[in-house]
């Protein structure tokens, strides 16, 4: 009922990125033959025309994550969850990703929950953002984004981000601030 996406691609380094990206599909119990049809009409907007048959080795680290996206929207599930997708890739490849994410989301007409440790990528890429706590997880904070559609990078230096930047980062400044004093209290009474 939902798509899953990890922090890392997961792509099989056997496999083609058009027989990647089929997995799921090829698992569903789609021949292989419609799986990649399917997949191949999809391989332009995904940026990965050209490289169908080229094996994960010779991919970019954004690329090998296109991959794993195709792989995990192919699945057609309303209700998509990305964990950390851009979370390894070097910053001009993570703007970069988050630049095809906005463009891309608005053709896919489906509900995507980030995970995101960036608050810059969380109010790009959002239309609400809730600050989790430390142990227990909950909610702390829930924001809701109400910058302009369609959105991009170019608006991180906006006022308007900065207000919503700085009312999502003063919770999260207090409780790093609230652990690093336990932290600190928990070693004095160690030494003790």
């Amino acid at each position: 009922q939902t798509g899953y996406m990890q922090q890392k691609d997961l792509l099989l380094p056997w496999r083609s990125v058009l027989d990647n990206t089929i997995l799921g599909l090829e698992l569903k119990g789609l021949s292989k033959k419609q799986a990649r049809e399917q997949a191949l009409e999809y391989m332009e907007a995904f940026g990965l025309k050209g490289f169908e048959h080229h094996y994960p080795f010779a991919l970019s680290g954004g690329m090998r994550q296109r991959a794993a996206f195709l792989r995990t929207m192919l699945m057609d599930q309303d209700v998509v969850l990305l964990d950390e997708p851009f979370g390894a890739l070097d910053a001009l490849t993570r703007i970069q990703m988050q630049e095809w994410l906005l463009q891309l989301w608005e053709s896919l007409s489906k509900t995507i929950v980030l995970i995101t440790h960036d608050v810059d990528e969380a109010l790009l890429l959002s239309d609400r953002v809730y600050l989790m706590s430390a142990r227990p997880g909950r909610a702390t904070l829930v924001l809701d984004v109400d910058l302009p559609r369609p959105r991009h990078y170019e608006m991180v230096t906006t006022p308007d981000f900065s207000t919503l930047k700085a009312r999502l980062m003063e919770p999260l400044r207090a409780q790093t601030q609230t652990f690093k004093f336990q932290a600190t209290k928990s070693v004095g009474q160690a030494g003790s």
